[in-house]
């Protein structure tokens, strides 16, 4: 069949496509910058038809709704990582957070065949196929695994080349919209996020090969690179900052062993400036997460840096980056998967970055993790550590001088305490 004719008799209204969902369905959304608002905004609407509609997504950037309080007899939400959105839903049994490594949540969805796809994607091509656009990650296997697949299609999203099109003959359902592209703002950096971007930076090569986190450490981490050279990306995101060093020469890929001349990504969150920019762009591959976030794919990059941030790390060298005792505030993400690929890599460095205190004057290092935290890094995995006071290399280390060292970084305010429980465990101060 044509492409243009199936395009033509699929094309629908976003309420009328939403009457496709049936009670008790699972509804898999495209997550993050991607996520198609007009689609969620037309399945809330519609609530009063539905009960029990399971609702999938990693990370939310749209409003949400369908975990209000009230909403429950309707939507319950099946998340993969939190954020200031959904937390609260989370964590008043409102909604449920499944524990899954990034880069499992393709196979997560095979094995589960969601009922119901919505996705964002961007203007067919002259073949008939349309780009997962600024959210690639999971999104062909919610595609592929989907009883049926409702697409809004933007002039807006970017078309982003690599391993990131479906064709137009696979939608079930096709809504036109031409809407603003959700941005991620840059976010305000501090001193003490300078300084700890700095420190970070001072472990970084000329030639090394760079994944980056969200927020405002790993933006800080890029003011500090301009003096660096030939530098790489691979990341299961990145944002404006890193546009700014392709500009200026430093990111240029160009000593990469694993796609060469390419930064490489599997979503990508930040404002309008990077979304043109990867638009129709061949330095960018975009590729499904099961690929970018693979350990064994990412160890294919020598001097592979990876840099993530973390709630709390113990004097054992426990990291905690999703919760605070009991309490959910995010999930794990890809940060193991690339503290694993990072390993594998020949050169390569994994980074945990953190204030040394929390909002509130509360150190982030500590004796013991709080009661009911969840372990995302294990002190076996762990190796670099690094706070506005500086830096600590734990890998390979003893217990006792991973205490030393990480006393050394903490806080000044708590590190006679620290310093005494080390003499408890150890009978010598750190």
């Amino acid at each position: 069949m044509d492409w243009h004719a199936h395009y033509r008799d699929h094309l629908t209204t976003a309420a009328q496509a939403v009457t496709r969902i049936r009670s008790g369905d699972t509804v898999v959304i495209q997550h993050a910058c991607a996520e198609p608002t007009a689609l969620v905004d037309a399945m809330v609407a519609n609530a009063d038809a539905y009960e029990g509609v399971e609702i999938c997504h990693v990370l939310t950037m749209g409003k949400s709704a369908y975990c209000a309080p009230g909403m429950e007899r309707h939507f319950h939400l099946n998340a993969t990582f939190i954020g200031g959105l959904t937390r609260a839903a989370v964590n008043e049994g409102r909604a449920d957070l499944t524990p899954l490594f990034f880069s499992q949540y393709p196979k997560w969805l095979r094995m589960n065949e969601p009922d119901v796809a919505l996705l964002h994607l961007s203007e067919p091509d002259e073949h008939g196929y349309c780009s997962f656009g600024v959210g690639v990650d999971y999104a062909r296997a919610a595609q592929q695994s989907a009883r049926t697949v409702i697409a809004q299609v933007n002039p807006h999203m970017p078309r982003v080349l690599g391993d990131a099109s479906v064709h137009v003959t696979d939608l079930d359902a096709i809504v036109e919209v031409c809407d603003p592209i959700i941005e991620l703002p840059p976010p305000v950096l501090g001193e003490v996020e300078m300084k700890i971007g700095e420190n970070c930076a001072s472990l970084i090569n000329d030639g090394d090969t760079l994944q980056l986190g969200i927020g405002a450490i790993p933006d800080a981490v890029l003011r500090f690179l301009t003096h660096k050279k030939d530098l790489g990306i691979h990341s299961e995101m990145f944002s404006d900052g890193v546009v700014e060093l392709i500009e200026q020469g430093v990111v240029t890929n160009s000593r990469k062993t694993l796609h060469p001349g390419q930064c490489v990504a599997t979503f990508l969150m930040g404002t309008r400036k990077l979304y043109d920019y990867v638009h129709d762009n061949p330095a960018v591959h975009m590729a499904p997460v099961d690929y970018t976030n693979n350990p064994q794919v990412i160890g294919r990059n020598d001097n592979l840096v990876a840099i993530n941030s973390c709630v709390q790390v113990d004097l054992q060298g426990q990291v905690v980056s999703s919760s605070a005792g009991l309490r959910q505030i995010s999930a794990i993400g890809g940060q193991a998967d690339f503290v694993r690929g990072a390993a594998m890599s020949a050169g390569g460095r994994s980074i945990m970055a953190m204030p040394s205190l929390a909002k509130g004057g509360v150190s982030k290092i500590i004796p013991v993790i709080d009661q009911g935290s969840a372990v995302s890094t294990s002190r076996e995995d762990v190796d670099y550590i690094v706070t506005e006071y500086g830096v600590a290399h734990l890998w390979g280390q003893t217990l006792r001088e991973r205490a030393r060292r990480l006393i050394e970084i903490a806080h000044p305010s708590v590190r006679e305490s620290l310093s005494e429980e080390c003499v408890r465990r150890y009978g010598t101060h750190a």
